[in-house]
């Protein structure tokens, strides 16, 4: 049960932001295997004057930074994966490659508190982590 929150400086209309958030789901569901409701995914505006990003990039507008927190053991394979299908689904909607900046985060299932209070490591996911 991947937690996502992707931030980008530029204020897109309610399709293109679903079509952003859908493109780091999509990218979840082929690279870590999760089922397609496990969808947490929040999508954050900030003016860019309060969101500073690198400034050699030729397209500040578009910087996108996503994080991403998920049950640790996936391999290495899958992250690499995960990181190639976003930037690759994000280029797809315009906004450049070497503008995304992705940082996942890994905890023991036991660190998260799911379906009504129960341990993550006590519940059935319906999926493998170990991917």
């Amino acid at each position: 049960m991947p937690s996502v929150l992707i931030e980008v400086r530029k204020d897109y209309n309610e399709e293109d932001g679903k079509k952003i958030i859908n493109a780091v789901h999509s990218a979840l569901q082929t690279a870590f295997k999760i089922i397609p409701t496990d969808k947490v995914v929040r999508l954050v505006v900030h003016p860019p004057h309060r969101f500073a990003c690198p400034s050699n990039l030729d397209k500040p507008e578009f910087y996108t930074y996503i994080n991403i927190d998920a049950y640790k053991g996936r391999s290495i394979d899958a992250k690499r994966s995960l990181y190639k299908n976003i930037v690759n689904n994000l280029e797809a909607l315009g906004i450049p490659k070497d503008h995304v900046l992705i940082l996942l985060r890994e905890a023991p299932q036991e660190n998260w508190g799911i379906d009504g209070g129960q341990v993550a490591s006590e519940v059935n996911l319906g999926y493998k982590i170990d991917v």
